[in-house]
């Protein structure tokens, strides 16, 4: 519960971005990202901005080749993100990702954490703090998009992602949530 208290607390003090659709982050620019993404939380309300800088946090992490997560480090990490934008407006922003790095305080090592037991805790959350739980999930997915190689965000996959990662949990329940997040999950289907 810490941890997930921790996560809470960051995300006050994030910065906004708003997801529209499928981001690729190699041609994203950071000016594009400041001047179109970033505003456009503040006119749609129905912008979930704190999980789109959890999920661009995860895929920061993992590209990094870090295997853990650091639940203090949110802040930290979307206002130096920011920051970096800000200085380099042609930047990538993959490249961004690439350049900001996480506060490694407190770090979860994910290849210590078992399958199951973040399963049974993701459930629980998920039943009594939703939002949260979806946060968290965010995070993952972001870091699972990052190991898999790609460079897309596409928000409306992460029913897909979170029903992949929970069966492939339910079928493993041993293996480490790291295996479980470097195992490839299905594309989600076709509307």
């Amino acid at each position: 519960m810490k941890l997930f208290a921790a996560i809470a607390f960051g995300l006050c003090l994030t910065p906004c971005i708003s997801r529209a659709g499928a981001l690729n982050l190699a041609t994203l620019t950071c000016q594009k990202y400041e001047s179109e993404v970033l505003p456009a939380a503040a006119s749609n309300p129905t912008a979930d901005s704190l999980n789109t800088v959890m999920w661009l946090f995860g895929y920061s992490v993992a590209k990094s080749g870090a295997h853990v997560m650091y639940p203090e480090a949110l802040g930290p990490f979307g206002f130096a993100l920011d920051n970096e934008c800000k200085s380099n407006p042609a930047e990538s922003l993959l490249d961004a990702l690439g350049i900001v790095k996480p506060e490694p305080k407190n770090p979860m090592d994910l290849t210590a954490l078992e399958c199951a037991a973040f399963a049974s805790r993701h459930v629980e959350l998920a039943r009594t703090d939703p939002e949260s739980a979806t946060t968290i999930m965010m995070w993952l997915f972001g870091f699972s998009v990052a190991r898999s190689g790609s460079h897309i965000f596409d928000a409306d996959s992460l029913n897909s992602f979170q029903a992949a990662l929970l069966a492939d949990c339910a079928k493993y329940p041993k293996r480490p949530l790291f295996d479980a997040l470097s195992t490839p999950k299905p594309p989600r289907p076709a509307k």
